[in-house]
């Protein structure tokens, strides 16, 4: 018997933890974590059940990814008790110059002049890599749900039309773009069932040939041209030359547990392994909690700046050297823990913020302007495979366009230190993003993974320290108050449902806190599984989005 969250398919607010006796899986989707479930149940392992969902995924929820960007996991393998890694990212093309059809003010992707940019695809051949070293079931029957609900459609959310509204105006400018999101000059309503026929056809060339149909087939010599026909002089060999690479991950330990995430050039397992090193040598939790305490925002917020200045130097290994070591050297977190402990403020600054910057009350909120793209997928199943994978619109690609009913953004990649992404144009080259796939070991063995879309970069260190320092189960850590890292004019934003003495005494540190909705959105809702200490498995997902977990 399958059971899910009692919050209702497409709900954004509260859920609860779902538990299950043979397997668990949670998304930020009814269809995605049925289609899960069904393949579980049908014997399927977990890997199995995470390219199901990866495919219909990108079919009913567009606003969030497709089929062209990007794919990363860490998979537990019960048979030989290893994680792995895998990266699938689009690749920027040796030797080609960055190409941007898409001018500048078209939407949300296209807010930084000269980006997104075209790169090959990275979603397609992550699926065949996935497939073809833990696969079980037939490709075909993984393609089913995908085929089903492209042909039939999915009925649009309430969130799902905020999204796509939000976004639009990008697709909005190619003809493409216009056929497939706005048919008829209007958008898919909430409400509507929204179907597309040449999706639905992508999908079933997808299920007969297999992911080379992305690849070398039909759909990829269709990219191929349309990118030539714009300009970009992309070939199809381009599209295998730089395959998806399979790493043992980032490995640090933090209380005893062993936290496993995606190693270099990914920023993340860096960026976590810096920020909750500081906030042990603070000795954090004697602090207190920074949705209660004043100071330990402070230091927080810090931490996560710290963590975002100097992982601007960690960039793909195999084009330079690896600052992963030096970066994580216990001599330089607690000098950094050091420098934040000395530089507080003695004097209260309170006057100086009033006077300068207005008062320090949690008045009024407003959303951030930023995509909201990406979806998460935590799934385990009865032999104890595990998988913590994220699919995403971003980084894979032709800007704007739509081949075959799979939309496409590009990657937002820019040689900046302080870029979320970072790419060289360089044979063989892997570019930087911050991803949010991370496991926990104890005794070697998984006992929670977790990843969500929204500001990874700094919520997945909080959520990581809600639960490994604050000892908070993951719904409760998920759903407590995050905030973004401090900023240049000493200003910290953080959901608005901190204690009123938090505003009050971050001004006496001179810092003027600037107050996000309660549960803001594109600050992410993770999907979690979890071993609790009866050997039981549970799962969930949080409250910021959609979603449904679920378990068998």
């Amino acid at each position: 018997m399958t059971t899910t969250a009692t919050s209702g398919p497409g709900r954004v607010g509260p859920k609860r933890a779902v538990a299950g006796n043979r397997a668990v899986a949670s998304s930020q989707s009814q269809i995605v974590t049925d289609t899960m479930l069904d393949v579980l149940g049908s014997g399927g392992n977990a890997i199995d059940a995470a390219i199901a969902g990866n495919l219909v995924q990108a079919v009913v929820q567009q606003d969030m990814t497709n089929h062209t960007g990007t794919v990363t996991a860490l998979v537990h393998d019960a048979k030989t008790g290893e994680v792995v890694e895998l990266d699938s990212m689009g690749r920027i093309v040796a030797g080609l110059p960055p190409f941007a059809p898409i001018p500048s003010g078209k939407g949300l992707y296209s807010a930084v002049p000269g980006t997104p940019r075209a790169v090959t695809p990275g979603f397609m051949p992550g699926m065949k890599a996935l497939y073809e070293r833990f696969a079980t079931l037939p490709w075909a029957r993984l393609c089913e749900s995908a085929v089903h609900w492209a042909t039939e459609g999915h009925v649009v959310t309430s969130f799902e039309h905020l999204v796509i509204a939000q976004t639009v105006d990008f697709f909005l400018y190619t003809e493409s773009g216009r056929k497939h999101f706005a048919p008829g000059g209007h958008l898919p309503q909430a409400g509507d069932r929204w179907a597309s026929q040449e999706l639905a056809e992508t999908m079933r060339n997808l299920s007969a040939e297999g992911p080379d149909y992305f690849i070398t087939g039909k759909w990829a010599q269709d990219f191929v041209t349309r990118g030539n026909d714009l300009g970009w002089a992309v070939r199809l060999e381009h599209l295998t030359d730089n395959p998806p690479r399979w790493k043992a991950g980032h490995r640090w330990e933090h209380n005893g547990d062993i936290v496993v995430q995606q190693s270099a050039p990914e920023r993340q397992g860096v960026f976590c392994q810096i920020v909750l090193g500081i906030l042990k040598e603070l000795d954090i939790t004697s602090v207190g909690h920074w949705s209660e305490n004043p100071e330990s925002l402070y230091y927080l917020a810090h931490a996560l700046r710290r963590a975002g200045q100097e992982t601007g130097l960690l960039n793909d290994p195999e084009l330079f050297g690896d600052t992963t070591g030096p970066l994580t050297s216990p001599a330089l977190i607690k000098g950094f823990a050091d420098i934040l402990r000395n530089a507080r403020a003695k004097a209260d600054l309170t006057e100086h913020v009033k006077l300068t910057r207005g008062g320090p009350a949690m008045a009024a909120s407003g959303a951030a302007k930023q995509p909201a793209g990406s979806c998460e997928l935590a799934i385990v199943d009865e032999q104890g495979n595990w998988v913590q994978m994220m699919n995403t619109l971003q980084s894979g690609g032709i800007p704007g366009e739509v081949v075959g009913g799979i939309p496409m953004v590009g990657s937002h990649w820019l040689n900046a230190l302080y870029s979320p992404m970072e790419g060289w144009i360089a044979e063989g080259g892997q570019m930087r993003s911050v991803l949010s796939n991370t496991m926990v070991l104890r005794d070697r063995k998984p006992w929670l993974s977790l990843g969500s879309p929204g500001n990874v970069h700094c919520t997945v260190p909080q959520v990581l320290s809600n639960i490994l320092d604050f000892g908070m189960d993951p719904y409760a850590a998920d759903d407590a108050p995050r905030c973004l890292p401090y900023e240049e004019d000493h200003t910290i934003s953080v959901e608005s449902r901190v204690a009123p003495e938090v505003p009050v005494g971050l001004a006496k540190l001179g810092v003027l806190t600037n107050p996000l909705p309660e549960y803001d959105y594109h600050m992410g809702t993770y999907q979690m599984a979890w071993r609790t200490e009866d050997g039981s498995l549970s799962t969930c997902t949080g409250p910021r989005r959609e979603g449904v977990a679920g378990g068998i």
